[in-house]
């Protein structure tokens, strides 16, 4: 039984990043997930990905590019406040400006630099640097 999809999702990317695979194929796929990769598709740690639909279930296929030094969830998912990200940011990334944080807010998923230039507090779900 699969209690988290984003972790068991960003750990399948991982896995296969560190074993030099150009594709990952994640199943199952969600809306949380869609809306991850395009974040990490647009900041260059993924290349493009795919939705296919089958009876069975959809499931994305994801270029890989080589780039990801590490990715995973944040558990448990912390309330984060507007001007509270540099706290998260020193725990879970390894230098100032490097990696991103995705936080969930009430305008939907986006980095910690966008939430902190819109003045957003949200959860926080995931890393990647």
């Amino acid at each position: 039984m699969l209690n988290d999809a984003l972790a068991t999702a960003l750990s399948a990317i991982l896995n296969r990043e560190k074993i030099g695979r150009k594709e990952c194929v994640i199943r199952p796929s969600s809306k949380t997930i869609k809306a991850v990769l395009e974040i990490m598709n647009k900041n260059n740690y993924i290349g493009s990905f795919d939705e296919v639909i089958t009876q069975k279930g959809n499931f994305l296929k994801v270029n890989l590019l080589g780039n990801i030094n590490k990715c995973g969830s944040i558990k448990p998912r912390y309330s984060v406040k507007k001007d509270r990200y540099e706290l998260f940011e020193k725990r879970y990334l390894p230098a100032k400006d490097f990696g991103i944080i995705f936080v969930s807010t009430s305008k939907g998923i986006m980095t910690h630099v966008e939430a902190r230039k819109k003045g957003i507090g949200g959860k926080l779900i995931a890393y990647c640097y």
